[in-house]
């Protein structure tokens, strides 16, 4: 049993990027990009069971650090934002993966709750996360079947044996706006983590402690348990014929066409059969 979770704004983002020139132009050169890779991605990894997580507003990180990934620069509405609604849209309605939210809480906290509740009600199953996100990285220190496969590189990414969490909290986080402690990079926090006498002589130093307890806080998963009941799942029910005329409508001739077709419906069977 393999149970698949895709970091579903990474893989927006991704294809946002990878559109090719000719399509920047088209209304809906995004949305093509993404379901072609989205096939060949499933093809890949052959789930038993997928979940499309989406992002809700990060509230208790930000009212923790209000500057928390303040530092993205958004760039320019090329229609990105309406685009990505649709891909949402129709994998909610028309895909067989669920469409999964919590409105308060990022999409990687949704994805770790999942995991470890995957992992606790099916124990020896396969977790797959896929994402270039290296928080998730934080996930090998809990379930032992976990992966993580990277879309970019196409292959698991390598899980670290320390702990992460409390490394990362030392050196901060500059993608998320998360500041780390001056003059300690990845060797320094690194040999910190390996005494346990240095660290305690460090957080004890000024205000030290209670930053790098700050930054735990922001980099951990937080525990959705108490209110796993407000997380928001669309049915995994496959409409083919709306899918069809959809990308009909949108032009998508190289999908649609009759052998074309077949192949991009038969990508979404699960686990390869």
């Amino acid at each position: 049993m393999r149970v698949v979770f895709f970091d579903a704004y990474n893989l927006i983002h991704r294809a946002r990027h990878s559109t090719p020139a000719y399509l920047r132009d088209s209304p809906d050169g995004m949305i093509f990009t993404f379901f072609r890779s989205f096939a060949a991605l499933w093809r890949t990894v052959q789930p038993d069971e997928a979940y499309f997580v989406i992002e809700g507003t990060p509230r208790r990180r930000l009212a923790l650090l209000p500057e928390y990934k303040g530092t993205r620069v958004k760039a320019p509405d090329d229609g990105f934002i309406r685009q990505k609604n649709e891909i949402i849209d129709l994998l909610s309605s028309s895909f067989p993966v669920s469409v999964v939210q919590h409105p308060d809480y990022e999409a990687d906290d949704v994805i770790a709750h999942l995991v470890t509740e995957n992992a606790e009600s099916m124990p020896g199953c396969e977790l797959v996360v896929v994402s270039t996100d290296t928080d998730f990285l934080q996930l090998a220190n809990t379930p032992h079947n976990f992966v993580q496969y990277d879309p970019i590189k196409k292959k698991n990414k390598e899980l670290p044996e320390f702990d992460y969490v409390r490394w990362k909290s030392l050196r901060g986080d500059s993608s998320d706006n998360i500041p780390g402690f001056k003059g300690i990079g990845d060797k320094r926090a690194h040999k910190l983590l390996e005494s346990e006498s240095a660290l305690e002589k460090f957080l004890d130093t000024g205000d030290n402690r209670a930053m790098f307890e700050r930054n735990i806080e922001l980099i951990s998963f937080h525990d959705l348990k108490p209110r796993s009941r407000e997380i928001n799942y669309s049915l995994a029910y496959p409409d083919w014929d709306n899918v069809h005329r959809v990308f009909t409508a949108k032009s998508f001739s190289s999908i649609v066409k009759e052998e074309s077709w077949q192949k991009f419906v038969d990508s979404f069977r699960f686990g390869g059969n």
